[in-house]
């Protein structure tokens, strides 16, 4: 099955498809309220993405509860902070920085 990338006006997201248009499907259905705006078959079968690009060091990993936020908030990143903050009670610039760090690694 290839690998898309879709990008909406708000989010780029990887997955495979058996066709470009399940692949739209995909953001449509995750996504209801964004525009796609482009889908591309990717020309191999995994998506490689550099920590050292993004700044990010070995010892920063993923959090489930961040990951978790975002999902449920669908990911809009305000609203993410605040789910995590009633989660784990943390202040808002800790709540920030881990809900940014798990956008950029691609939650």
């Amino acid at each position: 099955m290839p690998l898309f990338e879709i990008e909406t006006n708000a989010h780029i997201m990887i997955g495979w498809a058996d066709t470009k248009d399940a692949a739209e499907g995909i953001a449509k259905e995750n996504y209801p309220g964004e525009d796609v705006v482009r889908v591309t078959k990717r020309p191999r079968d995994v998506w490689v993405i550099s920590k050292r690009l993004l700044g990010i060091g070995d010892s920063i990993s993923p959090c489930d509860t961040a990951r978790e936020c975002l999902s449920r908030a669908q990911g809009d990143k305000v609203h993410a902070i605040r789910l995590y903050m009633m989660e784990t009670g943390q202040d808002l610039s800790e709540a920030q920085r881990v809900i940014e760090t798990n956008m950029s690694l691609g939650w």
